[in-house]
């Protein structure tokens, strides 16, 4: 076929491809007369057949329906589950293509380079090893209701888990018990389309080095029989929030302790931390230790700088290199996660370490004012990175070194290349595999001012 009469192919058009490649975010990659389609559920040497989703200019986006000749590479898979979609590949396989996507970011999206990459950090475990997991309710094909995860694609389709392979059995056996109550009560689920019915998602939270287990269950606006839940689920906290908003989130709403404690212990880096429900903790305990380990590293803290934890949730990371610093300042915009990390700094007996709410595009500039300069600025953005603005308090901020803690390397890149346009220089890169039989990746990224 000429490249002139090549025609883009239509949403819902079915289609024979040839996968040659993993795209950032777990997708393969196939092409039609250099037209790129990428295929969820498909691996590097797949040959697929294959139905398009999404149709634009420059590109296609396909899910997969048969897998026409598997890859060498394939392999069978554990679970039945929408959140492990490269469990498909060979850890080691994994890795490698995690690795290359670090580098391939910051060199082709960045045009960064002189920067050393280390080898990526394969994880302690490669299943079981979530502290945290968001379920959502949906019902079956006979009206059942069910617990379990979003089908690929879909917004709206529930695909019912019984044994979650990235969770612990205790972890499983909670949501179980929500289920088995929700069920007894016959209580319905939201229904996303209609926007009908009470149950919406239930997230468990664990303690990995404590043994604690944290239950909220989200609804919609309505009452639950709390003492009769409370018996039937035996776990440490158990909370209640009541949400009207149409998005799937299980943030917002007003939240209401049902039974147990407000908050879950945690040990971590030899610190005892506080959580509350809506706090931000990294969902791989273990590894969390060596990502926070290789950023203490990395700073390179002699003991007398000024330290600024930027985006500091409930003070992990800054109250990790207390220790080792003169200062500790954490920036946090949820107010929760602040009084955590207080409270945090208190039970841990830090005494030069403080934490502010604010959101560090507008607050930055007030805690230079208060603290004077950083010496080291260590960052944790959310997935979506820093924006231009952030980017510029921080080069206003001025420190001497910035230590990047990145969830994604296609948002690190033009981040740190901004950062570098203005004297700093890259210095290295360390990937961590926070999150196996994922496409997620983590790194810490060192920046000196030049």
């Amino acid at each position: 076929m000429e490249s002139s009469t090549f025609t883009r192919p239509e949403k819902g058009a079915e289609l024979d491809l040839r996968i040659d490649a993993l795209a950032y975010g777990g997708n393969g990659i196939a092409r039609l007369e250099g037209y790129v389609v990428f295929v969820s559920g498909a691996i590097p040497g797949d040959r697929v057949r294959a139905v398009v989703t999404k149709r634009k200019r420059g590109y296609a986006e396909a899910r997969t329906l048969d897998v026409l000749e598997p890859s060498p590479e394939r392999i069978v898979p554990l679970a039945d589950h929408p959140g492990a979609p490269w469990q498909v590949l060979p850890y080691e396989r994994q890795l490698a293509v995690k690795q290359e996507q670090v580098r391939d970011a910051l060199t082709r999206i960045g045009h960064l380079d002189g920067f050393e990459l280390d080898e990526i950090v394969p994880a302690v475990e490669q299943w079981r090893y979530r502290n945290k997991l968001e379920y959502s309710f949906g019902t079956d094909a006979d009206g059942a209701l069910i617990c379990g995860f979003h089908a690929p694609g879909s917004w709206h389709q529930i695909v019912a888990v019984s044994d979650c392979l990235l969770a612990s059995e205790r972890s499983n056996v909670a949501r179980e018990q929500v289920l088995a109550w929700c069920r007894a009560q016959g209580l319905e689920a939201f229904d996303r389309r209609t926007h009908t019915g009470l149950l919406r998602n239930l997230v468990v939270r664990e303690g990995r080095r404590t043994g604690q287990l944290q239950v909220r269950l989200v609804t919609g606006p309505g009452e639950l029989d709390g003492a009769s839940l409370a018996a039937a689920v035996d776990c440490d906290g158990l909370t209640w929030t009541r949400t009207d908003a149409l998005a799937e989130t299980t943030q917002g709403g007003v939240t209401e302790i049902v039974a147990g404690a407000p908050s879950l212990e945690e040990e971590l880096c030899g610190l005892r931390f506080l959580i509350s429900p809506h706090a931000f903790f990294q969902t791989n305990t273990e590894m969390a230790e060596v990502l926070y380990g290789v950023a203490a590293q990395r700073a390179d803290l002699k003991g007398w700088e000024r330290v600024y934890d930027l985006y500091c949730g409930i003070g992990t990371v800054g109250l990790s290199l207390a220790a080792r610093a003169g200062e500790v300042w954490g920036l946090e915009i949820i107010p929760e996660a602040v009084a955590n990390a207080i409270s945090n700094a208190r039970r841990n007996e830090v005494k030069n370490a403080r934490f502010f709410a604010g959101d560090v595009r507008l607050a930055l500039r007030e805690l230079v004012d208060e603290a004077n300069r950083p010496d080291v600025c260590v960052i944790d953005p959310p997935r979506a990175g820093l924006s231009q603005k952030v980017v510029r308090r921080v080069i206003e901020a001025a420190p001497r070194r910035i230590v990047y803690i990145s969830c994604n390397p296609t948002t690190l890149a033009p981040n740190a290349a901004q950062l570098v346009e203005t004297g700093y220089v890259l210095r290295r890169v360390s990937p961590v595999d926070m999150f196996p039989q994922t496409p997620h990746i983590e790194c810490v990224a060192v920046l000196d001012r030049a």
